[in-house]
């Protein structure tokens, strides 16, 4: 009897195991074909916020050709600059777009994610904070020369309470600029 009983108790489980195995698979079956349908979706939205943030960095820039992960910007054919997404630390994590003109000056800047804590760290893409310099603080970097150093407070203003954001920003402009230029450079053959 009790041998009877094993049977039953292992032929149960290989039974549940079967169960949930058909399961697991139908699980997976939906997660691709819903995968394969949103994914898309999900890159056109994302280019389609990049494209518009990139026209928020080079306004005057007609037209972006990618060319080794830095957009370069042209108006009529001519290269007027460069474009660079950089993802990196700030006090948590933001991904932030940086135009440099080609005369080597930063044109713009545009938080495409910013992580960072409330009330502080997101000041930094907030558009209705201003600093006492009138500017946002993404907006005070406009103008500044791509071989700054991008050091707080010397080459801008940091936002108070948030020192670690504003420094992590500042280093994530440097490695946009400095993306944009090595990209011009190569560009102008130099």
């Amino acid at each position: 009897m009790s041998s009877e009983k094993n049977e039953t108790s292992v032929w149960s489980m290989i039974k549940l195991g079967l169960i949930l195995g058909a399961f697991a698979v139908a699980a997976c079956t939906c997660l691709a074909v819903v995968n394969n349908i949103t994914s898309p979706l999900i890159q056109k939205n994302k280019m389609e916020k990049a494209s518009v943030a990139m026209k928020k960095v080079m306004p005057e820039a007609e037209s972006f050709e990618e060319k080794d992960q830095v957009y370069v910007a042209k108006t009529a054919d001519k290269v007027i600059g460069a474009v660079a997404e950089v993802t990196g630390s700030t006090y948590n994590e933001a991904t932030i777009l940086v135009g440099v003109s080609a005369e080597g000056f930063i044109t713009g800047v545009e938080f495409l994610a910013n992580s960072d804590s409330p009330g502080f760290g997101l000041k930094a893409s907030d558009p209705s904070f201003i600093l006492p310099s009138g500017k946002t603080f993404y907006g005070q970097f406009a103008g500044i020369s791509s071989s700054s150093n991008f050091e707080c407070p010397t080459d801008f203003d940091a936002i108070s309470g948030a020192t670690i954001t504003s420094k992590g920003v500042g280093n994530l402009v440097r490695t946009g600029a400095e993306k944009c230029m090595a990209a011009l450079k190569e560009i102008k053959g130099e």
